[in-house]
């Protein structure tokens, strides 16, 4: 089968080669070339099965056109969706993602790095896991691209996007307190990163404000590493331990999916027995009757950011005037509370 040409696709789309060549590079932007031209000659290239050969690119312009996107986990509801528009973003700017995960695996981390600088790609997205500082700043020192996504490294000066940890679980537990649960047990994940410890600052500070007393008897740290079974029996126990609790909130949408088990193994209703709400959706929140009341995360709007951060650092996009951005969260009540 003949090898379909940039020349091929010049004449079904009636576009010059030239014309082709900027959209399929990522110009399309940059050349004000129409969205619907875009468009078309993108579809007719995936059709025809157009592939550019990427060593000569390599060779030719010294860049590979692939970005490396390294997140927490491939399997969480959150990260998945932001890889998706991530992909799709990159996509409009002729760019291609690689996709891995750490499992918040601070070597695995410096070796997926390692890997991915091997590949020479053009950019990083990353979810920083504890023991990567290194790896980064020797990525920044080389002069490369790099977003941190869903965290940041305290005192380093690298762009980052992630939503307000503190200020969305404030907005959480000001709904709780004014629905009048005052006994509000916060069950967490023992992981010292950003994000984790302004979700719990949040909690404390929330019940500090509203002068009810912070009872460290009521907050659960999990381990990251524990398996499911042991992990329900730890919220079990800590849900036994604590009658008094009148409302659960779980930090990340695992935990709250842990803890829907947790309470049927326990035979309580929610919210007849316990109020719940959870840092994150998932579709189990939506469809659990009657409904998980969730803190929202922004994703596509995060996804997005992290690709503009990085378009501009490559020179696609004009230069951001504020790199380090934080997205507020929204409240989403369901019947739990």
């Amino acid at each position: 089968m003949k090898r379909v040409s940039l020349k091929d696709i010049a004449k079904m789309t009636g576009a010059s080669p030239s014309t082709v060549s900027f959209v399929l590079n990522g110009k399309a932007r940059e050349m004000r070339i129409s969205d619907d031209l875009a468009k078309k000659i993108v579809a007719t290239a995936k059709r025809e099965g157009y592939h550019p050969n990427q060593v000569a690119v390599r060779l030719r312009t010294g860049k590979s056109q692939m970005l490396g996107l390294v997140v927490e986990s491939i399997s969480g509801n959150f990260f998945a969706a932001l890889a998706k528009v991530i992909e799709e973003e990159a996509e409009q700017y002729g760019y291609k993602v690689v996709y891995c995960a750490t499992e918040n695996d601070g070597k695995k981390g410096q070796e997926l790095i390692k890997m991915l600088s091997q590949q020479q790609v053009d950019g990083y997205i990353i979810t920083p896991a504890i023991g990567m500082e290194e790896d980064i700043e020797q990525l920044l020192d080389h002069k490369k691209p790099v977003v941190l996504l869903d965290s940041y490294i305290p005192d380093m000066d690298v762009p980052h996007v992630l939503v307000d940890n503190y200020a969305g679980v404030a907005k959480g537990m000001k709904h709780l307190i004014s629905r009048g649960y005052k006994k509000i047990g916060f069950i967490t994940v023992d992981l010292q990163l950003i994000q984790i410890k302004e979700r719990l600052q949040g909690y404390i500070e929330s019940l500090k404000t509203a002068k009810v007393p912070v009872n460290k008897k009521h907050i659960l740290s999990l381990g990251y590493k524990v398996t499911k079974a042991d992990a329900i029996s730890q919220i079990s126990a800590f849900i036994r331990n604590n009658p008094d609790l009148d409302a659960l909130f779980f930090a990340t949408n695992y935990l709250g999916l842990l803890g829907i088990e947790s309470l049927q193994q326990l035979s309580m209703s929610i919210p007849k027995d316990v109020a719940m709400l959870s840092f994150d959706d998932h579709d189990v929140f939506r469809l659990f009757p009657p409904g998980i009341t969730i803190i929202e995360q922004p994703v596509e709007e995060i996804a997005k950011t992290a690709i503009n951060l990085l378009m501009s650092q490559l020179g696609k996009n004009k230069p951001t005037k504020k790199n380090k951005v934080q997205l507020p969260a929204k409240l989403v009540i369901r019947g739990t509370t």
